[in-house]
Parts: C-alpha cells; sequence; structure tokens
C-alpha cells in the first residue's frame, strides 16, 4: 500500500488554478508534519510549502508569493495544495510529503516519507 497518494495535477492556461490532494494510509496522518514539494525535468526537489500536525501554521517559499495555500483535513487524511495564479515558471512533478519542515529542502532525504508525484503542465 503506497502511504501517500495525490491527484489533481494537469494541464492549466497561465494564471489557471488547480488544486491537489494528497490522501495518507497506513500511518496516524493527524499527528504528522506535512510538505508539498516539487522537481523540474533535470532539477532537484524544490520545497514548496510546509503544514503542521494540526493545520494551525503554515510556510511558502518565497516563489509561492501568495499564490498557494496548503490545508489539511485529519479526519479525512487528506492534505491539499490550492494554486492559484500559475505562472510558465511552475510546471514540473508535484509531490506531498511528510517531515518536519526541510532546512532547505533541495534533497529527498529530509523528508520521510514522499507520494509518486502528480504533474503539472502550464501553458497557453
Amino acid at each position: 500500500e503506497v502511504p501517500l497518494v495525490e491527484s489533481g495535477g494537469g494541464l492549466v492556461q497561465p494564471g489557471g488554478s488547480l488544486r491537489l490532494s494528497c490522501v495518507a494510509s497506513g500511518f496516524t496522518f493527524g499527528i504528522v508534519d506535512m510538505n508539498w514539494v516539487r522537481q523540474a525535468p533535470g532539477q532537484g526537489p524544490e520545497w514548496v510549502s510546509h503544514i503542521n500536525s494540526d493545520g494551525s501554521r503554515t510556510d511558502y517559499a518565497d516563489f509561492v508569493e501568495g499564490r498557494f495555500t496548503t490545508s489539511r483535513d485529519n479526519a479525512k487524511n487528506t492534505l491539499y495544495l490550492q494554486m492559484n495564479s500559475l505562472k510558465t515558471e511552475d510546471p514540473a512533478a508535484y509531490y506531498c510529503a511528510s517531515g518536519s519542515r526541510p532546512v532547505r529542502g533541495g534533497t529527498w532525504l529530509e523528508y520521510d516519507v514522499w507520494s509518486p508525484g502528480t504533474q503539472v503542465t502550464v501553458s497557453s
């Protein structure tokens, strides 16, 4: 059983929106901090956002610039990433990953478990 499975990726025009979901199973989701991470082709992982276990605190990478919102529903074991005003710089495979906020987020070693990834494409 895959512990983290996300969905919601796809193709969107610049300025458009997407909502990613990540469903957790096999562990106590409600006591685990979570992150969103993205990886573009030929690049290393790039931390996007972090949310603490009860959802009371969120942090975002500078490039988000208020466009993305991370939330969670612990009753549904689900993590969300609402992405608005998508830019041509945002295309990547997006992953949900468990663990504390990484120091830099540039390696997968900084996360405990991560999902298979969902592709986000931004193109007109």
